[in-house]
């Protein structure tokens, strides 16, 4: 039974999609005027891992994202490089896929752009407005938070308390906190016809056009950065329950937890921003993946250099593992040794989903993986086959277990058939140099080899070779 951890009533509830196996779920996307940093891997990372886990246990999964291509600080980039603000946008959108592709973020359904949806945004509007909800004013048309009675629910702060809070200045509004639904502007900027003049959306506007055109008025999952909770996915949750009258808008609000680096918040100034970009290459973007497994989503996590390290190093381990069990040669009889393994294997299977299904405890169940790794590396070092049945059930596991997280896809440099025909002809020419006594040249293929982690063992006359741990 899945368990998530939902904002809005900051309590791990269990799982109840609204339709049956089929789950409704949004991610708010990218504002692409830049270029994705660590902190955009470590938020879409940990919902491609949601996704994927749904998946695997059988949901129908519909994972929507869009991605602000209309926005101020679209706006500005644009005019310092002199270009046409959606040329720009499409530039960086192009770059952010390039960099969700690199982490193997492959879970999203349909991204969906802010600019196609300008249509459905007035008409939300108008209904707004139709309601009682929204106003006009010489700037702009704007959300009246004093007739939403809900208002700051998520955030679980009075209105009072947010209305200083990264909103809008503008003496134009009836009160502080109000946001804006349409920005009235000049025809020299970028914008749209509208019942209120020409201008461009709001940037909490999108979002809930985009949901309620694809989904309706209710969703299963909406999720995002923490920081987002308000006033971004206040708004969403105001602009949606006040047009369509239906409470939740959203079953379960999803969070993931602040991303600092050496202690402070990510800043050009700083010299701490690190795009996805550069990691990747230098590092294995697995790495990366298993890194952030490495902590729960919803905790703040302070990227250093040395964790990425040490990540690859797991990484690696693991990959080791998964080659050893795979070369191991296969037998019908299942060994005592064998029973206790596959009773271990399947204590193991209770315990990583166990955690799992714990509000996606990824840090726990990674544990428990590199616990089975060091298992199986333990029974290969003392055995020279495994019941087929067994390593079919090893390997199909972690298989499994790759998919949901992402890792472990990677085919080795050299296809493990290939490896093999070519360790054959090696052992073949380096029997015969035996033969003639030449062991100076017999010792030299042997150390070669181990140099890069293929280890032979002489048995009498017979050679055999291992992946070394």
């Amino acid at each position: 039974m899945l368990r998530i951890y939902n904002t809005m009533t900051r309590t791990v509830e269990e799982f109840k999609p609204l339709r049956g196996n089929r789950v409704y779920m949004y991610v708010c996307g990218p504002t692409v005027y830049d270029y994705s940093h660590i902190g955009h891997a470590r938020t879409y990372i940990a919902y491609d891992v949601l996704a994927r886990y749904l998946r695997e246990k059988g949901y129908s999964v519909f994972y929507l994202m869009n991605i602000t291509d209309v926005d101020d600080k679209i706006i500005r980039r644009a005019r310092e490089r002199g270009v046409n603000p959606i040329d720009l946008a499409r530039e960086y959108e192009r770059y952010f896929m390039e960099d969700m592709e690199v982490l193997g973020i492959q879970s999203v359904n349909l991204y969906a752009r802010a600019s196609e949806y300008i249509d459905e945004i007035v008409d939300l509007i108008k209904v707004l407005m139709d309601k009682g909800f929204a106003y006009e004013t010489e700037t702009g048309v704007y959300f009246d938070t004093s007739r939403f009675k809900d208002y700051g629910k998520l955030s679980h702060r009075r209105p009072e308390e947010l209305s200083v809070h990264r909103i809008e200045p503008d003496p134009t509004k009836r009160n502080p906190q109000d946001f804006a639904l349409w920005k009235k502007r000049d025809r020299d900027e970028i914008g749209w016809d509208s019942p209120w003049g020409y201008g461009r959306p709001g940037w909490h506007i999108e979002d809930t056009a985009i949901i309620l055109t694809h989904f309706g008025p209710q969703i299963d999952i909406h999720g995002g950065a923490i920081e987002l909770t308000f006033p971004h996915h206040e708004a969403e949750i105001a602009q949606a329950e006040a047009a369509t009258g239906k409470k939740p808008f959203v079953r379960y609000w999803c969070h993931t937890g602040l991303l600092t680096v050496g202690g402070e918040k990510m800043s050009k100034s700083l010299g701490n921003y690190i795009l996805v970009r550069d990691i990747v290459k230098e590092h294995n973007p697995e790495a990366l993946r298993l890194m952030f497994l490495l902590s729960h989503y919803r905790s703040p996590i302070d990227f250093k250099w040395r964790s990425l390290e040490s990540s690859e190093s797991s990484l690696n381990s693991l990959y080791n593992m998964v080659e050893r069990l795979r070369a191991v040669e296969t037998d019908e009889e299942l060994s005592e040794e064998e029973r206790k393994l596959e009773e271990y294997y399947e204590d193991f299977k209770r315990k990583f989903y166990g955690y799992l299904d714990d509000d996606l405890d990824t840090p726990r169940a990674m544990a428990e993986l590199f616990k089975l790794a060091s298992t199986i590396n333990k029974f290969l070092d003392t055995r020279e086959r495994l019941n087929a049945l067994l390593k079919l059930k090893l390997l199909s596991e972690i298989e499994r277990i790759g998919r949901i997280f992402g890792i472990l896809k990677k085919r080795p440099v050299i296809e493990m058939d290939l490896l093999e025909r070519v360790l054959e002809i090696l052992i073949d020419v380096r029997g015969e140099l035996r033969m003639r006594r030449e062991f100076e040249i017999a010792d030299r293929i042997r150390d070669r080899l181990r140099e890069i982690g293929i280890i032979l063992e002489d048995i009498g006359y017979q050679t055999r070779w291992r992946l070394r741990r």
